[in-house]
């Protein structure tokens, strides 16, 4: 076919893993500031001819970290909490608002010093804000918002970048989403940017999977996805395990895969403080052990639940 591209070699993509692995970063977690949260991640290591596991301590240095769930799960919540503790021990963040005016985004991350005992004015100067929200070209054309970003980082010198959310960069557009996630995803990795996306789920997604608007784009690329989800206690059995009364919401989180470390696999119980933070609680394996001891105190040892 005339004018076709011709099908090429590329030398340069093919290396030995000796050679690739003299750029790998080093293996190290970044504090989130989410209680519970850090110590889901870990990496092994052998000693006296045993594996044994040791905590990361934090999200993985430099990965893409997705995090997914319906509204009032708590995903903004963990991202200011985020971009709060990286300011306070004294690392420039870029945090990208597509949902809410940059002004009102600093309402919320104000409110989250003030929860965490932690100085405005300790931490203002390190939080770089860019207003996708106000300035629409920023959401509807990627270049633009890619330039405004290696701008901010450049100026900057910022560590890590939230996106809240990136659903807002391909909205009536889904079709998109694996495209704008990938220039997103690469972007990060050429600027080496410990980064956290916030992704939307719509109201037919099953709530503890990792597909979110646009389907599996966002979660399929990144190197580690968070799913948050929250369920109606409707049940005398769920109210008995979650130790809550019925009517009640309560709120889960689950670490969907994390290609860059291993990762706690269980369901946890994921709660907002009245101070208005995020913390990661018991696994729902511990909930019902618990609640399965108590029943057998109960019942005299009979050991039935119900």
């Amino acid at each position: 076919m005339v004018g076709a591209r011709q099908p090429k070699v590329i030398e340069g993509a093919v290396e030995t893993l000796e050679e690739v692995g003299k750029r790998a970063p080093k293996l190290f977690g970044i504090p989130t500031g989410v209680e519970g949260l850090d110590e889901m991640f870990f990496t092994t290591k052998i000693e006296d001819g045993k594996v044994k596991k040791i905590p990361l301590g934090g999200i993985p240095y430099l990965a893409v970290v997705n995090i997914t769930g319906v509204s009032d799960t708590g995903k903004s919540l963990m991202v200011e909490q985020f971009a709060v503790t990286q300011a306070s021990r004294g690392y420039k963040v870029c945090f990208v608002t597509v949902e809410s005016p940059a002004a009102f985004v600093s309402m919320g991350l104000k409110e989250r010093a003030k929860a965490m005992g932690i100085r405005w004015d300790e931490i203002e100067d390190n939080i770089i804000m860019v207003d996708a929200a106000t300035h629409a070209i920023l959401r509807e054309d990627i270049s633009s918002l890619l330039n405004t970003l290696e701008y901010a980082i450049d100026t900057y010198e910022t560590k890590s970048v939230v996106i809240d959310s990136v659903t807002g960069l391909y909205e009536a557009k889904e079709m998109m989403a694996r495209s704008v996630v990938r220039r997103l995803f690469n972007f990060m990795k050429l600027k080496h940017q410990t980064a956290l996306f916030v992704s939307q789920k719509r109201s037919g997604h099953e709530e503890l999977t990792a597909e979110a608007a646009g389907g599996y784009a966002v979660s399929h690329i990144v190197d580690c996805s968070i799913v948050l989800s929250k369920e109606l206690i409707m049940s005398r059995y769920a109210a008995n395990i979650y130790r809550r009364p019925i009517g009640s919401i309560v709120r889960l989180i689950r670490i969907d895969g994390c290609r860059m470390c291993g990762h706690d696999t269980k369901t946890h119980i994921f709660e907002i403080t009245e101070t208005g933070l995020v913390r990661v609680g018991p696994s729902l394996d511990e909930l019902l052990k618990e609640a399965q001891k108590q029943s057998t105190l109960k019942f005299g040892g009979g050991g039935e639940s119900w």
